[in-house]
């Protein structure tokens, strides 16, 4: 059997080479297979970068959303990816991420749940474990900033109001919104969920900084304790 010949990107017309394309014609003409194709440079004996940008997106369903959930461990099982790609990978990720968040959270100010979610689903709803987020909010109910407080099982003894209520003093804010994440999908509030926010709320009260709200992030829906009037 005649082995298969191998191949570059550079044997592509130019026309068709991921980083010529995006020079000519912008970053925006490039597909999410020639972007990974440029992120990882170069690809192996068997495949181009873009072949294997096409094998990583199509390992899953759901693309590039299915890279976001992978270890390091993870993507260096893919045949051609070694530490050094997939830590190309992982860095533009979580890069993208942190931008994403930026932009989201600059002056806006949160009148609903909805408003929450928009911010964070895309961040929260694919992590395999629980985040305890804190929202900081102005007076005029803008985002100072969102602290992770917590990972792990939601309970009393991981979420404590002392590390809640701290950064809320430090960063001076006037009320603020608990946030954290089912990993299971599912947003149904728990019974400790319930004695959780019941505690951060009844602390904040002697403190005179107010709870708004406790959103439960779930994969693609969410739950607002004050809307089930819960809180």
């Amino acid at each position: 059997m005649k082995s298969r010949l191998s191949y570059t990107i550079k044997d592509l017309p130019k026309d068709e080479r991921p980083r010529e394309k995006l020079l000519k014609f912008g970053v925006k003409s490039l597909s999410n297979a020639e972007l990974l194709a440029i992120i990882i440079r170069t690809g192996n004996r068997s495949d181009t970068a873009l072949e294997l940008s096409h094998k990583l997106l199509t390992m899953d369903k759901r693309g590039l959303a299915f890279l976001t959930e992978l270890s390091i461990e993870e993507i260096t099982k893919i045949k051609g990816i070694g530490k050094c790609k997939a830590s190309q990978i992982m860095a533009t990720l979580e890069m993208s991420r942190r931008i994403a968040s930026i932009k989201a959270i600059d002056k806006l100010k949160i009148t609903s749940p909805s408003d929450v979610s928009n911010v964070l689903m895309e961040e929260m709803r694919y992590l395999k474990k629980e985040y305890f987020k804190v929202i900081l909010l102005d007076t005029k109910n803008q985002i100072i900033s969102i602290e992770n407080i917590s990972i792990g099982n939601l309970n009393s003894s991981i979420v404590h109001p002392r590390e809640v209520f701290s950064v809320a003093i430090k960063r001076s804010s006037a009320s603020i919104i608990l946030t954290h994440n089912h990993p299971s999908g599912d947003p149904t509030p728990s019974g400790e969920d319930i004695n959780v926010t019941n505690r951060i709320v009844a602390s904040g009260n002697i403190l005179g900084i107010n709870v708004l709200d406790h959103i439960i992030i779930g994969d693609g829906n969410y739950v607002s304790l004050k809307e089930k009037n819960i809180l």
